[in-house]
C-alpha cells in the first residue's frame, strides 16, 4: 500500500529515501479519522514513529502549500528525552521537510545554550529539544510558543521515567490551548493516561502494539555462562556474529572496564555512559554509524531512544532489571523490518531472574551454549570461502599483480597469505566452559537462596580444597557464594564444608564433579583444586564441619574460634 501522502514536496522526500510503504504506525497516523486531531499513540521503537508524526503534522503547518509559511516564532515543537534521541528526530525531520524550505533547530542538553539561542532569535519552523533545555529557554526568553500549531511528545514513558515530569507540565501550559498535541509512548502507563487527559482535548487513542508482545523482528536467546567467563562469553558471540553489536551494562564503571579490555584485545569499539561529554557520546555514535567500531558498550540511560541502523545485535551482559528495559534494550535492534538477535548472558545463580524476565516479557528465548573457539573458527573459514572478493571480477591491474605472484610463489602460497590477510584483524576468540544445562537451577535452589531448610548430605561425592581457613577469617556465608561462582554449579550440589586454619575443604556432588573441576580450574580469584577426604590429611588438626543451608549458631565468646561445634576429625 503506497504512503497516503499527497504533497509533492513531502512525497519527493519520501522517494528519494526510497519509502514505498508506511509502517502500522504511519498508517494508522495518517488515516482520515486522525487528521487535524489530538493523538495519544502506542507503538513499539523502530517503527518509524518519528515520520509518522512529520507526516501527521503536514496538514497542520503546510495545509495544501508546498513551502512552509514565513514565521518568526515556532509552528512545532517536539520534545524527546534524551540529546541522542533529539537530534536524531531533528535529522528525520530534516529530510523529510527538506523540499519544504523548513528550517529546524535543535535544542539540547551539553550543546552550547548561546548558540541556540542565536538561532531561535533568528527564527524557525520546527524546534527539536530535551525537556530541561526547552524549560530554560523559554524561562530565559528565547523560546516563544506563541505561533505553536502542534506539540509532539515522543518516547513520554521514557521522560516521565527520567524525572521531567514538571518541566512537560511547564512547557506544555506555556503553549497555545488550541494548539494538537500528539503524545507518543511505548506503553500507556496510568501516568501516560493521566498527562494525557491533562493536556489532550478528544484524543484518537492508536494502538500498534498487541498487549505485551515483545518485538517480532528479534531473535531472543539466553546463553549459558560460567559467572567468572562473563567477558570471555561475550568476546566469542561478538567474534561468531562479526556484526555490529551494541552491549548494556548496568554501571558506567562496567562500561568503562569492559570498554577498555574489549579494545585491548582488538575490538573496534565505542562506549556510551552518562559520564561522558556531548561531544564524546556524538563520536562514539558517530563511529558506529560509519562502522569504525564494532561494538557500543552503554548504560540504559545513555542508549534511551538511541536508533542505530542496520544493528543486528544486542547483548545484555548485566541482565534487566525489569521487562520494560528488557524490551527497550532489545528494542535497539530489529527495527524498521530488520532482523535482529537479542542475547540473555545468564550465569547460574541468575537463571530463575532470566526466566521471571522472559515470562514477564512474554518473550520465547532458545537457551544455547556459548559459542567455542571450533564453532568461531568455523564460521570465519565461511566467511573467508564466501568472501566477495573471491566473486567479483578482478581489475585489469588487479590480474597483472596476480600474474606476477603466481610466477614468484605457488599459489598455495599466495592463498594462505591471502587468508593471514583476511583474518588479521580479527580478535582470538576465548576458551570457555560449556556447562551441563542441569547446572542451571532456578532460584529456589540457587547460591542466591536463603531457604532455611536442611539438605541431604551429597552422597558419594569427590572432595576439593581452596586455601582460605580460619586465619583468613574463612566463613561459609562467603565460602559458599565463592564455590558456587568458581564451579558454576548450585548450592545443591555442595556437601560438608570443613574449615581449617589455612585451608577449607569441601565436598562437591558425583554428577556435577566432572564440570566443576573444569570451571574451577580456570577461576582466578582463588585456586580451587582437588583434595582427599579431610580424615586421610588432617587427622591431627581440628576442624569445622559446615553444611550450607544450615543456619550457624551464634559466635562463641573467644574471637577466631569457630562459629559451630568443634570436631575431631576421624582418621
Amino acid at each position: 500500500m503506497p504512503f497516503p501522502v499527497t504533497n509533492p514536496s513531502l512525497v519527493r522526500a519520501l522517494v528519494q529515501r526510497g519509502y514505498a510503504e508506511p509502517t502500522s504506525v504511519q498508517s494508522a497516523v495518517l488515516a482520515s479519522e486522525a487528521e487535524g486531531r489530538d493523538l495519544l499513540v502506542s507503538a513499539q521503537t523502530g517503527s518509524g514513529k518519528t515520520v509518522a508524526f512529520g507526516l501527521a503534522l503536514a496538514g497542520t503547518v503546510l495545509g495544501e502549500a508546498e513551502a512552509m509559511p514565513a514565521t518568526q516564532a515556532p509552528l512545532v515543537l517536539v520534545i524527546a528525552p534524551t540529546r541522542e534521541l533529539a537530534l536524531q528526530v531533528h535529522a528525520e525531520l530534516t529530510w523529510l521537510y527538506e523540499f519544504t524550505g523548513a528550517r529546524i533547530l535543535s535544542c539540547v542538553g551539553g550543546m552550547d545554550a548561546r548558540r541556540e539561542a542565536r538561532l531561535l532569535h533568528g527564527g524557525c519552523h520546527f524546534v527539536v529539544g530535551t525537556p530541561g533545555r526547552l524549560k530554560d529557554h523559554i524561562e530565559r526568553g528565547n523560546l516563544s510558543l506563541s505561533e505553536v500549531e502542534a506539540v509532539v511528545l515522543d518516547e513520554a514513558d521514557e521522560m516521565l521515567d527520567l524525572g521531567f515530569r514538571e518541566e512537560l507540565e511547564f512547557i506544555l501550559s506555556a503553549a497555545p490551548a488550541g494548539r494538537r498535541t500528539l503524545l507518543f509512548s511505548a506503553t500507556i502507563a496510568r501516568e501516560i493516561a493521566a498527562l494525557a487527559r491533562t493536556y489532550q482535548h478528544n484524543a484518537l487513542r492508536i494502538d500498534t502494539v498487541a498487549a505485551n508482545q515483545p518485538h517480532a523482528d528479534i531473535e531472543y536467546r539466553a546463553v549459558r555462562v560460567a559467572a567468572h567467563q562473563l567477558e570471555a562469553v561475550l568476546v566469542n558471540i561478538l567474534r561468531a556474529h562479526d556484526s555490529r553489536a551494541l552491549v548494556f551494562c548496568a554501571t558506567r564503571d562496567s562500561v568503562r572496564t569492559l570498554h577498555a579490555n574489549l579494545m585491548a584485545r582488538g575490538f573496534t569499539a565505542a562506549a556510551l555512559s552518562g559520564e561522558l561529554s556531548q561531544a564524546e557520546r556524538n563520536a562514539a555514535l558517530s563511529a558506529l554509524r560509519e562502522s569504525r567500531a564494532q561494538v557500543c558498550i552503554a548504560t540504559d540511560v545513555a542508549a534511551r531512544g538511541l536508533d542505530l541502523p542496520d544493528l543486528d545485535l544486542v547483548i545484555h551482559a548485566d541482565l534487566p532489571t525489569n521487562k520494560a528495559t528488557f524490551l527497550h534494550r532489545s528494542g535497539r535492534t530489529g527495527r524498521a523490518g530488520r532482523k535482529g538477535v537479542s542475547v540473555l548472558l545468564v550465569p547460574p545463580m541468575r537463571r530463575r531472574r532470566a526466566e521471571i524476565l522472559l515470562r514477564e516479557a512474554n518473550a520465547e528465548a532458545v537457551w544455547v551454549d556459548p559459542p567455542t573457539p571450533e564453532d568461531i573458527r568455523a564460521k570465519d573459514e565461511e566467511r573467508l570461502l564466501n568472501h566477495p572478493s573471491l566473486s567479483e571480477m578482478p581489475s585489469t591491474a588487479a590480474l597483472t599483480m596476480a600474474a606476477k605472484l603466481l610466477k614468484r610463489a605457488a599459489p598455495e602460497v599466495i592463498a594462505a597469505a591471502f587468508v593471514k590477510l583476511a583474518q588479521a584483524h580479527l580478535p582470538s576468540p576465548a576458551q570457555v566452559t560449556i556447562l551441563p544445562p542441569e547446572s542451571l537451577r532456578t532460584a529456589r535452589t540457587s547460591c542466591a537462596s536463603n531457604g532455611s531448610n536442611p539438605r541431604a548430605t551429597v552422597a558419594n561425592g569427590n572432595w576439593f580444597r581452596v586455601a582460605l581457613g580460619r586465619k583468613q577469617n574463612a566463613d561459609p556465608r562467603w565460602l559458599v557464594p565463592l564455590i558456587c561462582k568458581a564451579g558454576g554449579i548450585t548450592k545443591q550440589e555442595i556437601g560438608t564444608i570443613r574449615i581449617f586454619d589455612r585451608e577449607t575443604k569441601f565436598e562437591i556432588a558425583a554428577h556435577a564433579v566432572q564440570s566443576f573441576a573444569r570451571t574451577a580450574a580456570a577461576y582466578g580469584e582463588a585456586r580451587i583444586e582437588p583434595a582427599s577426604p579431610p580424615g586421610a590429611s588432617h587427622s591431627h588438626r581440628v576442624g569445622m564441619e559446615v553444611r550450607p543451608g544450615f543456619k550457624k549458631k551464634a559466635p562463641g565468646k573467644s574471637p577466631g574460634k569457630p562459629r559451630a561445634r568443634p570436631i575431631q576429625a576421624k582418621a
